[in-house]
């Protein structure tokens, strides 16, 4: 009896061992195929950039708009094309999605899209209508923003509300929708930022709708800014002040709010921001300037920018994240590169976000941006 109990318990133990060590697995499988997305916005343009579908798990194609009464169109002439193409990248890669952004800064007319259960349901119907045309699987809203007067779009007190409602209409839509496709799933998305965006919806009711969050972690300095400063920092700099913007924080806002880690795409820039006419201070960091110089690309940082007439790289710590300063003509750059990029990677690892999200396709030269994240994303 006691020989029969010890190979029991011996068997039992080796049971449990085999088991555990198969959901470990499981967990590190679960890491390392696909339980974080890559999401990409493509910009329409003729031709399309290369796009890499392999490395890709959703495209966001911007934009389609609103008209005058408040009806989705795609203004673009190339846009049906367009559409037929990232669709046909499928054949690259089986579980891509393509989605449809609409909206963009400045864009407007959504708050009338909401404001009414008729305008509500005319939105979601004008939805359903170009996802089923054109092959798409889903629909990304792109509202900036609600309740706000942000690039001079139409908003009222009311949007708060609304766009809950919109967003709960278009969710009961798309269901039906996928209804019709054998029990299809449609996807939900919307680009979404931090602070006075935050206050102008119902986030935790919001969520309920959505997907995921493309939470839009970038421009926290620009045009609009006094001061120069990290337009992407993931942390709070030593030199910010009290109640600057930062990665992190907009990612604990959402957390905080209730929604859910594995909801929140966390958003990053292919490009960087200038400023001319800098106070020298810190290498032009937190200071005041003369003139926003532009937003240039990754591609353009590597061609004429990185360790290039006069603009010299450093690092941030605090903030990790590089900036550039070019004593001789006081410039200043704020932007992301690989190594940035590759402790966003671990840190959307570490909150078990779900995943990341980037603009744009076009302002990459040669993946290598988008390389890192799906080196820290899909091959950790």
């Amino acid at each position: 009896m006691r020989g029969k109990w010890s190979m029991g318990r011996l068997a039992a133990g080796r049971f449990w061992a085999v088991l555990l060590a198969s959901f470990a697995g499981a967990l590190g499988a679960r890491e390392t195929s696909g339980s974080y997305r890559i999401v990409g916005y493509v910009a329409d343009a003729d031709p399309l950039p290369p796009i890499s579908a392999s490395k890709l798990d959703v495209i966001n194609y911007a934009f389609g708009t609103l008209d005058d009464q408040a009806r989705i169109v795609l203004r673009s002439p190339h846009a049906e094309a367009s559409l037929a193409r990232l669709v046909a990248l499928r054949r690259d890669n089986a579980g891509l999605k393509v989605l449809l952004s609409v909206g963009g800064w400045g864009a407007g007319h959504f708050s009338e899209a909401a404001l009414s259960e008729a305008s509500r349901r005319q939105f979601a119907d004008d939805a359903a209508r170009l996802i089923e045309q054109h092959e798409l699987d889903g629909l990304d809203v792109d509202w900036e923003y609600p309740t706000l007067p942000g690039g001079g779009i139409s908003h009222r007190p009311e949007d708060k509300r609304n766009f809950s409602l919109l967003m709960e209409t278009v969710r009961h839509r798309l269901d039906q929708l996928g209804k019709q496709h054998g029990g299809r799933h449609y996807f939900l998305t919307i680009a979404s930022a931090d602070n006075e965006f935050v206050a102008g919806i119902e986030l935790a009711r919001v969520a309920r709708s959505l997907d995921w969050f493309n939470l839009m972690a970038y421009d926290f300095h620009n045009s609009l800014t006094p001061r120069t400063g990290h337009h992407a920092g993931l942390y709070p700099s030593k030199a910010d002040p009290p109640g600057d913007r930062a990665a992190s924080k907009a990612v604990r806002q959402y957390l905080d709010a209730g929604v859910p880690a594995a909801k929140l795409v966390l958003g990053v820039p292919f490009y960087g921001r200038a400023f001319t006419d800098v106070a020298p201070d810190h290498d032009g960091l937190q200071q005041p300037y003369g003139k926003f110089f532009g937003a240039p690309s990754w591609r353009e940082l590597v061609a004429d920018y990185i360790g290039k007439n006069g603009y010299a790289r450093h690092w941030d710590e605090q903030a990790q994240v590089p900036f550039l300063w070019n004593a001789k003509t006081r410039t200043f750059v704020s932007y992301e590169d690989p190594a940035s990029l590759r402790i966003k990677t671990a840190f959307i690892r570490q909150h078990r976000l779900g995943g990341a999200m980037y603009w744009e396709q076009s302002l990459d030269k040669d993946d290598e941006l988008l390389d890192v994240l799906d080196a820290g994303l899909h091959h950790p």
